[in-house]
């Protein structure tokens, strides 16, 4: 019953979130906007819905831990999975866009979120500043949008404005509020099945956060993402992503952090760990992004060669596994070294082919 709960509680996330972004789309299509900027908000704010459903009812509920975990196991996933599985599929280009601004913002707000749980918690104050930085940014991209309405840098078409006739504004609507509608339903049922299994197997809530809750929440990132990448809409795949976990940390956690009645705990294990890895995996973006603009397929399959890691480190340690320390010391020794120079050779290699372009 717990088990058939909580797949019911997915379920009914993944189709409100589809219904929610579908709606979403068409109106944003409706005003121009480029495919960029749908990716990074309506589209991302879309398929984050269910993160904000399940991370609110957890800060009323009490259940912190999978308010946290789930914000950062989505962020992690994201990356590492989605835009690996994306780029295993069809290499994604990258609009500088990205590169110069989106990135670097979801870097800083993942080393500012390190910062606020710095004393324990991440308090109603700490979750009103990042929600407030949520809203500048979403202004800031609407505005860019309408101003640069031809934008060079991006490999894709711009959205062109579009008529609707009224029946397809009501059709439309109707998918928002019905999309969200069961996206609250499905949130509850979730929780309640992820808390019972997380008691039924003796493993935590903020490890039950971090993966199983946190990869199903993450559903309709990986759907839209990997379609985007098979139809071309590769702008979509890639602004998804980073869009999603930019409004994760601001608008999930920081609404998240005001309705919890005291605020957001960040325990030892998610501030020595998991919440620097997913300041590491934000950072591992830019090398990759800024080779050529592209994500190329073997690096997405080293980006799912690090989840799969990440996962079983997780299960390891939660189990206390005597193979810990071996698994721990080689990824610390051997693995991440080496990836770390692989990436170090072909981002000095691109930024030697660059200086010789601009010396021709």
């Amino acid at each position: 019953m717990v088990l058939f709960l909580f797949i019911l509680g997915i379920i009914l996330l993944v189709v409100g979130a589809e219904m929610l972004v579908r709606g979403a789309s068409k109106l944003a299509l409706v005003a121009g906007i480029s495919p960029l900027i749908i990716g990074l908000t309506v589209v991302a704010f879309g398929t984050s819905a269910p993160e904000f459903a399940i991370s609110i009812m957890s800060g009323l509920s009490g259940q912190a831990d999978i308010a946290l975990g789930n914000v950062v196991g989505s962020n992690i996933f994201n990356v590492l999975f989605i835009l690996g599985i994306s780029a295993s599929v069809a290499p994604l280009l990258v609009c500088q866009q990205l590169v110069r601004l989106d990135v670097p913002l979801m870097i800083a707000v993942s080393i500012l979120m390190l910062v606020m749980g710095s004393n324990g918690r991440i308090s109603s104050m700490e979750g009103a500043f990042l929600f407030l930085l949520l809203i500048v940014y979403t202004i800031f991209l609407f505005s860019q949008s309408k101003q640069k309405n031809k934008n060079a840098d991006c490999p894709l078409p711009l959205g062109e404005k579009q008529s609707m006739p009224l029946k397809s504004w009501v059709t439309n609507i109707m998918f928002i509020l019905g999309g969200l509608s069961l996206l609250v339903l499905g949130s509850q049922w979730m929780i309640e099945g992820a808390r019972a299994i997380a008691l039924l197997l003796g493993i935590s809530e903020l490890v039950i956060g971090l993966t199983i809750v946190a990869a199903g929440t993450s559903l309709p990132e990986l759907a839209t993402s990997v379609i985007a990448s098979l139809r071309g809409e590769r702008d979509i795949a890639v602004g998804n992503v980073v869009g999603s976990n930019i409004f994760n940390i601001l608008g999930v956690l920081g609404l998240s952090s005001i309705i919890a009645p005291e605020g957001i705990v960040v325990h030892a294990a998610a501030w020595n760990f998991d919440i620097p890895l997913m300041i590491v995996v934000a950072i591992a973006c830019l090398p990759i992004f800024f080779t050529g603009h592209i994500i190329a397929r073997w690096e997405g399959f080293l980006f799912l060669g690090y989840y799969v890691a990440y996962t079983l480190y997780l299960i390891l340690a939660s189990a206390q596994h005597d193979a810990l320390p071996f698994f721990s010391n080689a990824m610390l020794l051997f693995v991440m070294p080496l990836t770390a120079l692989t990436l170090l050779i072909v981002t000095i290699r691109e930024c030697r082919s660059c200086a010789n372009q601009l010396k021709l």
